[in-house]
């Protein structure tokens, strides 16, 4: 009877396991397909043009500075936003704020964002920074991309830095040393490269996103440093031109998201390779 069990449980443990793994390769196949068909068509559309040349009207030659520019503009300031907002607010749950009902309001909201369509995030700065000044600007896009990468900040750098144990906090309690300077030269100093890797994290995550942008950067079709005008990006003009009749702009789009594509795995890579090696070395 207890053979006859242990078979049965065998034979349905390797038919869904079978099932699964049927499952995993049709998705593979398709992820394949679709990388497959990124990097034919985005390799065949890169050429000098691309990075020096900014968007072109139908039917002329051009790239994707304006929007290589742009993106690099928002990203980068609101990762500037973002990144001590993020690392203070994690530190203060993690060493400050355990058990407090202040923490677990933190969480929820922390957890509320880290869930919501970034669309309606576009929606609420287009709301806050964009309508009451009449004009769409690169200040509004990094805003909308410092709020979505704030969470992914503090959820990562409070997990990460609990893993620090206890005892090491109280030895350098034991020896004199103030919370502030513990938390700063003893906890974070420990685990500096899980917190790079949760910035590298938050950067990917953003780096692509268009719906945001939309509501509150819009588009500029000329190479532009002013982020209080509109200003133009990769993922808004890949949306843009992905969907127009001309062939020389899907021949762009296909440009820029090869290399979208191409700079988040980049920054997966480095965030889960590069630097645990360099913690390692």
């Amino acid at each position: 009877m207890n053979n006859n069990i242990v078979s049965r449980r065998h034979f349905i443990n390797a038919v869904f396991v079978g099932i699964a793994l049927i499952m995993t390769g049709i998705a593979l196949v398709w992820l394949f397909l679709i990388l497959g068909s990124l990097v034919i068509n985005g390799v065949s559309a890169l050429n000098a043009d691309m990075f020096l040349k900014s968007t072109p009207p139908p039917g002329s030659t051009g790239g994707l500075l304006n929007a290589i520019v742009g993106s690099l503009m928002m990203t980068g300031v609101g990762m500037l936003i973002a990144t001590p907002i993020g690392l203070l607010a994690g530190a203060y749950l993690s060493e400050y704020g355990r058990g407090s009902k202040l923490s677990d309001m933190i969480r929820f909201v922390n957890d509320i964002l880290l869930s919501a369509p970034s669309i309606m995030i576009g929606l609420f700065v287009y709301t806050v920074a964009v309508a009451p000044f009449r004009h769409f600007s690169g200040w509004a896009g990094s805003i909308a991309l410092a709020i979505i990468a704030i969470p992914i900040l503090v959820r990562t750098t409070e997990n990460i830095m609990r893993l620090v144990p206890d005892t090491l906090r109280e030895a350098a309690y034991a020896l004199g040393a103030p919370k502030w300077m513990v938390t700063i030269k003893i906890v974070q100093k420990s685990v500096y490269e899980g917190l790079l890797t949760g910035v590298l994290l938050a950067l990917a995550r953003v780096s692509g996103e268009t719906a945001p942008l939309l509501f509150t950067a819009l588009n500029n079709q000329f190479l532009s440093f002013n982020m209080s005008d509109s200003l133009s990006s990769l993922p808004v003009v890949i949306f843009q031109f992905a969907m127009s009749p001309y062939a020389d702009w899907r021949t762009l789009a296909w440009g820029g998201a090869f290399l979208i594509t191409v700079s988040v795995l980049f920054l997966n890579i480095a965030s889960r390779l590069l630097i645990p090696q360099k913690g390692q070395a």
